[in-house]
């Protein structure tokens, strides 16, 4: 057993846990009430797949909303396919869980942010990381003020 018990890896692990257990539910049942999620996600990670198109547009991240309008919903051990309607074209995309930068879920004010693991293989320094980013925990809870509408 190594030196150190690496709780970050460890939070991970159980938070995206969580997400697929919530999006299996959503696969059988649909969502539920006015529950909604807008799940943004790393585009450059290796096994994720979506359009050239949508590629070019979102280099870096992108966020996708499941609301009103999803359809083939496969939620799977290393991350889930859907389409989705983006003006009218439909598409299909795969997201591995490990590509998940944040899960949130506004109709109840709930939220998870995976911060970059400190030694992470598929760490790389983005333009929009600084100095204090680098401070906070692995696991955080996203705040909800960007997602609310005004």
């Amino acid at each position: 057993m190594a030196g150190t018990i690496d709780y970050g890896n460890l939070m991970h692990r159980a938070m995206r846990g969580l997400i697929q257990e919530v999006l299996e539910g959503v696969q059988e049942n649909g969502l539920p009430g006015a529950h909604h999620f807008f799940i943004t996600f790393d585009t450059n990670h290796p096994e994720a797949a979506l359009a050239d198109w949508l590629k070019q547009r979102y280099p870096n991240e992108m966020t996708v909303v499941l609301q009103h309008w999803y359809d083939n919903l496969e939620v799977g051990n290393e991350g889930f396919g859907i389409t989705l309607n983006f003006g009218d074209a439909p598409e299909s995309l795969f997201v591995p869980y490990d590509a998940i930068q944040t899960f949130v879920d506004p109709s109840v004010e709930f939220g998870l942010r995976f911060e970059k693991q400190v030694g992470d293989a598929s760490e790389e320094e983005s333009e929009d990381q600084d100095d204090e980013s680098a401070e906070k925990p692995a696991a955080d809870i996203v705040s909800l003020d960007s997602f609310r509408k005004h």
